[in-house]
């Protein structure tokens, strides 16, 4: 059990990695640097950064980009055979479309002591009233992926 612990732990950790490279390509268009990336049988489904900024719409977050890019890439809006992995610990409405998209697991990077709706504000992933809980890691990789964040809004404030 626990080479399967550390096997999984370095699957883990190799797609944060992705999702943080994700992240810094949203610096480079002035967007808050969150990556966000779906895989299905140790594949990348899909991937995405954060948009907000660039499309003007207040839900283009990068898990809401990267759920709905593997809806359309596998064909269907149940996604209970894939993780998701994010950068940041999700927001409420982003929380909320990862359980209506049932998916698996979520692994998120760093806390949010501010938004965050898997255990810092709130938890509705693991809300019991729900119809579905996925599997939740919570940081990983937290302080590289919490780096990206400072980093981005150092300078600005």
């Amino acid at each position: 059990m626990i080479g399967s612990q550390v096997s999984r732990r370095m699957i883990d950790e190799q797609f944060m990695r992705n999702a943080i490279a994700i992240a810094h390509d949203g610096t480079r268009q002035n967007e808050v640097p969150i990556g966000a990336i779906v895989v299905q049988n140790g594949s990348i489904v899909s991937g995405a950064n954060n948009r907000t900024v660039r499309d003007q719409d207040a839900t283009a977050h990068a898990e809401l980009l990267a759920i709905r890019e593997a809806c359309a890439a596998l064909d269907r809006w149940r996604l209970d055979d894939c993780t998701l992995y994010v950068t940041l610990e999700p927001c409420a409405m982003c929380a909320g479309a990862m359980v209506l998209s049932r998916l698996k697991r979520v692994v998120f990077g760093a806390w949010d002591e501010k938004a965050g709706m898997a255990g810092s504000v709130g938890d509705l992933l693991r809300h019991p009233r729900l119809n579905h809980m996925p599997e939740v890691e919570g940081g990983l990789l937290a302080d590289e992926c919490g780096l990206l964040l400072l980093d981005f809004f150092g300078p600005k404030r």
